[in-house]
Order: structure tokens, then C-alpha cells, then sequence
């Protein structure tokens, strides 16, 4: 199967389980401090929320980025379209994304392998502040379980920029049966929106042509708090490729 109709498949799979395009928002991803360097990737994320509210059901989301490592420690990555659309509206561009993954630590070399992330974003429509993100990432492996810890601020920049803060934090665990098949479970804590939320996950990689990989992410995260959706449905899916 070529890369264009792998790529396709995969759109076409996530649209069917996500219904129409939505919002593209990186919260909802425990990123891993690793970089391979040479490999490139095709990347969608989306989510959508379900709860009584009608200022929250419905609420959808979507992102598109390109990626690559350039180095053994360097990872850059794309959002070449990061859409929304709010409930009962239509759905909109809200930006664009350049991201950086540095690892920082040999995997295995201390008790915790380390990372940072950091990023600038571009908000549409014009007018509406530019924001950088930045954090440290940790990983953890003890024999089939597998850990991750994500610590990120978020600052506004640009004429009028909130000199405020805002703070997230994200864990994940996950235990491995086989390359294919790794459940889990994912939390995120995100006080600037009040709202706290955890839930199962399922990971895996599939192997396709040509020494190539699909990586697949799924969870539904239950709201813990009254500012958070009662839940809400994440997807991801990567097609990794040197």
C-alpha cells in the first residue's frame, strides 16, 4: 500500500469515529521525550467532548502536522491545520504550530529519561495573541509498564499579551501485551480551565510496508470535576516512515 493511501485510510478512520472536523488542541497528548533520528511523520489528533451542557456537548476538534528528526535529540513538528468548532457553531482554522521535542538524557542512563518541549503557535484569526508553550518530559520504563509525565506552561506573546501563566500537566501508564496491543490509562490536570480528567487507553503499533509503522492512540477521559466535560473521546494516529 503507498504512503498517499495510507494516509488516506487513516484520515478517513478518524473522521468516521469522530464525526465532522473540530478543534485542533494539543492538550490532550502525553508527549514522549524520544527522538529517532531520520524518521518523518504524518500526524492527526482530534477529540470530542460529551456532557449535558449544552455550552460543552459537542465541542470537536482537529489537528493535521508534518514532523521529522533531524538529529538524534532534535524533533520538529508542523500543525499545518488546526481546526474547531464550538457547540452549535461552525468549524474555523484556529492556528498553526511550530513544536520541538529535545532529548535531553539517554533512554535508560538515569532513573528517568528527560525531555523539554517547546513551541510557538499562531492564532487565527489575526488579531489574537500569539502564544509559546515549554516543559519538561519525563518517561519511564520498568519491564512491561511504561510511564510518562508532562509539566507544561503556556504564555501569551505580542502587543496586549496576558502576562499570566498558564499551567497543565499530563500522565500516562501503560502496560505492554504486545507491540499492538498496550492498555493503559491517561490524566490531565488543567487548573486554568478547572478541570480535571482521567480515563482508559489503548496504544499500538502496526506494521506496514516497507520497514514502516502506524501508531495508534485512543482514550475517553471522565470529567473529575464540575469544569471539566462529563467526557471526552481523544484519538490520535501517526504513520512513521524514514
Amino acid at each position: 500500500m503507498s504512503k498517499t493511501k495510507i494516509l488516506g485510510s487513516l484520515m478517513l478512520a478518524a473522521t468516521a469515529l469522530l464525526g465532522d472536523a473540530a478543534r485542533a488542541d494539543d492538550d490532550f497528548i502525553v508527549y514522549s521525550p524520544y527522538v529517532t533520528e531520520g524518521q518523518s511523520e504524518i500526524e492527526f489528533r482530534a477529540h470530542q467532548q460529551f456532557d449535558p451542557s449544552a455550552e460543552a456537548d459537542g465541542e470537536r476538534a482537529y489537528l493535521i502536522a508534518l514532523a521529522h528528526s533531524f538529529t538524534s535529540w532534535w524533533h520538529a513538528e508542523v500543525y499545518v491545520g488546526s481546526y474547531e468548532r464550538d457547540p452549535g457553531g461552525p468549524n474555523f482554522l484556529q492556528g498553526y504550530e511550530f513544536e520541538n521535542i529535545f532529548q535531553l538524557t539517554d533512554q535508560g542512563r538515569y532513573w528517568a529519561d528527560l525531555g523539554f518541549i517547546a513551541s510557538y503557535g499562531v492564532n487565527e484569526p489575526s488579531g489574537r495573541n500569539n502564544v509559546v508553550e515549554f516543559g519538561p518530559l519525563f518517561e519511564k520504563h520498568s519491564g512491561p509498564i511504561g510511564q510518562r509525565l508532562n509539566f507544561v506552561w503556556e504564555k501569551q506573546v505580542g502587543s496586549g499579551a496576558d502576562r499570566q501563566y498558564e499551567f497543565r500537566a499530563s500522565y500516562g501508564a501503560s502496560y505492554q501485551i504486545s507491540s499492538v496491543l498496550q492498555p493503559g490509562f491517561e490524566a490531565y490536570y488543567r487548573p486554568g480551565d478547572d478541570s480535571r480528567q482521567i480515563g482508559p487507553a489503548l496504544d499500538g503499533e502496526l506494521a506496514t510496508s516497507g520497514g514502516n509503522e502506524l501508531e495508534y492512540h485512543v482514550a475517553y477521559l471522565l470529567g473529575l470535576n464540575q469544569g471539566a466535560p462529563d467526557g471526552t473521546l481523544a484519538l490520535r494516529l501517526e504513520f512513521e516512515f524514514n
